[in-house]
Formats: C-alpha cells, structure tokens, sequence
C-alpha cells in the first residue's frame, strides 16, 4: 500500500493544500502555539545583538579573532542522531527512534525543575519571510551558552512581533549544561511534533537548534502538501530568464557551496532548507546561514569566505591558536566540522525567496568516488528513487561515525521527522506537477577516491560549470547503456569527458570488470535498500533498479 498523508493533529491541523499562493493560507495561531512559558530565575526576550555579543565574549570557550568576532569550541562537535527521539505512543508514524508520552512528561520535567535555577534567553522570530506561509518559532537558552542564542537570532525573520506576548507555534528549550542520563552519551533531543515542542539536554552544538525547529516545520509543510527539502537556493540569469535552482544535498558535501557560487550573476535565495510546493512554487526559511568552515578558501568560495571573516559572523569549532588571532580553516586537529554563522545580508548579495520564479532544476548532490558522473539527468521515472536513495559519502557534519562512509540517507534529509516513505512518494507527486528537471551531481571524484592514482576530482570550477549550463541549458545529453539516465557527451567548461562519463576513464584504465562489478553491485545494494521502506510507490523502485 502507498501511503498518504497522516491525521493532521497538533502542528498538523492545516488544510494540505496543493495549489499556490494565497491559498496555502497559514493556520490560526491558536490551533498551532505550542504553549509553553519558560520559568526560570531570570528571562530576558530578544536581546540585540550587542547583548548577545557581550554574553558570548564572557564565555570561557569564547575566543575573539582577527576579524573582531567570536569563535567557540563546543564539547559536542556535531548532531547527534542517535540521541534523537519522536515523541509517541504508536511508533509507526515515524521512521525515527521514539520515547513514549509518559517518558516525555519525565524529561520535561526534569528539564524545568533545571531552567528554574537558570537565566535564560528567549528569542523569538519566524522560519520563513511569506507572509502566507511563514512560521512562529522560538527558542529558550541557557544564558551560559549566549552563542548558540546569537547564532538563532541572525538564522530567524523578524518585524517587531515578538516578546512576552508573542505565540510560536515551534518552541525549542535548549539546556547543554544537563545531562539525560540513560540515553546515547547521556544526552537528549526529544521532539514532540503534536505539541510542537523540541528538548534538548547535554549537547552544546549549535545545529541541535538550527535543526530542531526545522524538524518540527518539515511536518507542517508535508500536511500542507508540499515537501521540505534539506537544499540551497539560488535563481541564475539567463538569455531566457531567471531560473530558480534548488541543491539538495547532505550536510558536508558542496551545497552551501554550489549554492554560493556565481554563474551569470547569480544570487543566493537560501542555503539550508526550502519548502517545494505544487506547481514548484519554493517558500525560503531562514534569514542567514549556517556555513562548514573546514577547508574554506577565499579564492575558490570568496563570498563565503567574507561573510565568515565579518565582524558579525558566530563561529564554532574553527582551529585557532590564540586569541585575537586568525583562524585555520584547513586545521582538522579538533575537528573537520568547524561552522560558522552570518545573516544573508553579510554576503552583500541575495534574493528574497518571495521574488524567485517556480523550481526550473533541482539537483541532487552526491559526493561519490566511484562511477558517477559530474552530472546525469535524470527521467521522470528515475527521478524520485534517486531522491529517495539519497546517496552520498559522509562528512564529520554527521559525527565520528559517518565521516568517510558511503551512505544512503533517504532525501539527503536527516530531520524529516514522519516516514522516509512519505518522502519518496511525495516528491514524486510534486515531480509530476512540477515542471522541473531533476539532475544528479557528483561533488566527489571519479575513478577512486581524490588524490588515488587514476582518480580524477570533481573540482569546484566542474561543478559551477554544470550550474551553468544546466540553466542555460547548453548540456548535449545522450543515454548510459547501465543505468539509463542520460550523461553529457559535450558541457561548455568541462572538456575531460572522463568525468562526464566515468566508464570511459575504466575503460582507458583498462577497469572495465571493475566498472561492471560497481554497477552490479550499485543494483543490488539499491533494490535492497529501497524495498525496505514499507509504503513506498513501486513505480519509484522500478525506476531506478528495474522491474
């Protein structure tokens, strides 16, 4: 059976609309606030940035650097998936771990009898800028860990609605000095998705809450018929108009990138999160961006670099060696997921989400270092099973355990807090509809891994010439005899054709079995990996593997 969309309870007491525009109408406040009033031994609402700037400097992991802002090291060094619980008493709604209602009263409490001894800051503002579709959100913190605070506020929208009075429907109590003792390291990120409410105990890193009042609005878009898409955003000029590109991509492997990078003038929309809709209408989230540091050049990503080294950027877990020094992006020692985060006006160009033209491209990155090409488009009828594959090699955004190994993370979304299944199909609903061309692009290497002898990068100049062409559509395509999508016989910027065809690199290596075992066993791992999510559309598994 194919699912569909779920009771709407909570968050989810929304029409799931599927046209645009006005008619995707946000619910009463009233339906979605999720009610809850910090008590603590002092509260402070929305300080400025001065304020906030001031607390984080008092923090003893807080070091000034060069470039007159603040860089933390954090004991948590990145999100902490196993440590992540749905709220529920029927597991079978969602494809994450879960912890009963009764537990959740436990930890609730416990966390509250915690922040009343605390000071604490409230920040209040909205996920998205449209007025039909923007969210209320708010995050409560621990004063001792005021940069985590600074970095929400430059994430957030705001326009005066804020304060004591103020309703978000998405509340996230954030806690890093308290341990939940009996979970995976001690820590805890429990989500309630029918009372929009995320706890976080003992993890000090900043994408717990980037990301948990992300998760909570990944099931408000779902239940209004669209999808929430872990992907940048840009909208490149062309001859033949704007065209809105959106990057799907895990974190680590060249979205922010991709996204940032110029072609023909192009302007960055969003870096993290977007929502696609019918008709492939895009609705942005957030008013910054949460940027990986390791390995950040000026020459090769110079906007990014600007944003991170300007006086008002957080950053956290960047190499340093003393203070008021300079930083060093290519310095794993402590950590290769060293961040940094600045609002979209430090980049000194972008564009409003509201202002971008329907989906024209959506590209699906995957950092490989085996036979994918630099791009391949793919059919409609491919399309969805390569989103649902979501196929890439892990970074240290995903910790310790997923750095270095091939993965497999259904719509490169992590956060997507239902059934993985739901996204598949989903995203095939809104392919259909949507008018836009999907693409799949390597930001790996072909031939082995980089630096392997006989191995061939990916470098970023490829993978901005392909953003080009794609929307300029100047790419000649013709079919993979293997898997049936189709590569580029000729891309203006790229003239090594063993990238856009990597067999032809095995076959001039005298690899050609290899080449054939990768593809035999690609088959294999896919057609098992894709027939275990219960639910899913078997159109998008014959796709992809066949029949």
């Amino acid at each position: 059976m194919i699912l569909q969309p779920g009771p709407r309870a909570g968050c989810g007491n929304l029409p799931a609309e599927s046209s645009r525009g006005d008619e995707e109408a946000k619910a009463p406040m009233s339906q979605l606030a999720s009610r809850y009033v910090p008590t603590a031994r002092k509260v402070t609402y929305n300080p400025p940035q001065a304020e906030l700037r001031r607390l984080t400097a008092a923090m003893p992991t807080a070091r000034l650097t060069a470039y007159d802002n603040y860089n933390v090291q954090t004991k948590v060094l990145a999100r902490s998936t196993e440590s992540t619980y749905i709220v529920t008493d029927d597991p079978s709604i969602t494809s994450s771990k879960t912890i009963s209602r009764t537990e959740w009263e436990r930890v609730s409490e416990l966390q509250d009898r915690y922040l009343r001894q605390r000071e604490v800051l409230v920040i209040d503002g909205y996920i998205g800028n449209d007025q039909q579709f923007r969210c209320p959100a708010r995050l409560v913190m621990d004063q001792a860990y005021a940069n985590i605070a600074g970095m929400q506020d430059h994430l957030l929208f705001r326009d005066g609605e804020t304060g004591a009075d103020f309703e978000p429907w998405f509340t996230l109590v954030y806690t890093p000095g308290l341990e939940a003792d009996g979970y995976p390291q001690n820590r805890l990120i429990a989500v309630d998705l029918e009372g929009g409410l995320t706890r976080v105990m003992n993890s000090d890193y900043f994408g717990e809450s980037k990301k948990g009042l992300l998760r909570m609005w990944n099931r408000l878009v779902y239940e209004r018929g669209g999808l929430a898409l872990h992907a940048g955003c840009k909208v490149v000029p062309t001859a033949q108009g704007e065209r809105t590109l959106l990057i799907v991509g895990l974190s680590g492997t060249g979205k922010t990138t991709t996204t940032f990078t110029r072609q023909n003038d192009s302007k960055p929309v969003q870096d993290d999160f977007v929502a696609l809709m019918p008709d492939g209408r895009v609705y942005g989230t957030e008013n910054g961006c949460f940027a990986k540091t390791y390995a950040l050049s000026k020459e090769d990503e110079p906007t990014i670099y600007g944003a991170v080294t300007s006086h008002v950027a957080y950053l956290e877990n960047v190499s340093q060696k003393e203070v008021g020094g300079p930083v060093d992006f290519f310095d794993e020692t402590y950590t290769q997921n060293g961040r940094a985060v600045f609002p979209m006006s430090a980049l000194g160009w972008s564009q409003d989400a509201r202002t971008a033209p329907p989906v024209s491209s959506l590209l699906i990155l995957n950092r490989n270092d085996g036979i994918i090409p630099a791009v391949a488009r793919l059919p409609l009828e491919q399309a969805a099973g390569y989103f649902m594959l979501g196929e890439t090699k892990g970074t240290a955004a995903g910790g310790a355990a997923e750095a270095g190994r091939a993965l497999r993370v259904p719509g490169t979304n992590p956060f997507f807090p239902l059934l993985h299944a739901q996204q598949g199909n989903r995203f095939k609903e809104l392919h259909a509809g949507g008018g836009f061309q999907v693409y799949l692009l390597n930001t790996g290497s072909v031939g082995g891994d980089a630096g392997q002898p006989g191995a061939k990068k990916v470098r970023i100049p490829h993978s901005s010439a392909v953003v080009k062409a794609i929307a300029e559509g100047t790419i000649t395509w013709e079919t993979d005899p293997d898997f049936g999508y189709e590569v580029a016989s000729s891309l203006p910027g790229i003239d090594d054709e063993e990238l856009l065809q990597p067999r032809l690199l095995y076959q001039r290596q005298g690899r050609l079995e290899e080449y054939r075992a990768i593809v035999e066993r690609l088959r294999r791992e896919r057609r098992e990996y894709l027939g275990g999510f219960p639910g899913l559309d078997p159109e998008l598994i014959a796709g992809v593997v066949g029949g």
